[in-house]
């Protein structure tokens, strides 16, 4: 996860996303959580990337939907 939270939860855009998705690709993280001004444009081979606007999407996707597991 990445991206830099707003006091009223909104979460901002962070600069260097495409290269950080990247990096974590090759570091093998299977999805990642950005914020939605810096989802790619493109799909991503071998990464889930969910985008989110609110801090509230963020504890949806880890608790809710399982989307993120940590071994």
């Amino acid at each position: 996860m990445f991206g830099e939270v707003g006091l009223s939860g909104e979460i901002r855009s962070v600069p260097n996303a495409q290269e950080r998705i990247k990096e974590a690709q090759k570091n093998g993280f299977k999805t990642v959580v950005v914020p939605k001004v810096n989802q790619p444009k493109q799909p991503i081979d071998s990464i889930k990337v969910i985008a989110v606007e609110y801090l509230y999407q963020v504890l949806q996707a880890v608790f809710e939907n399982d989307a993120l597991v940590v071994n």
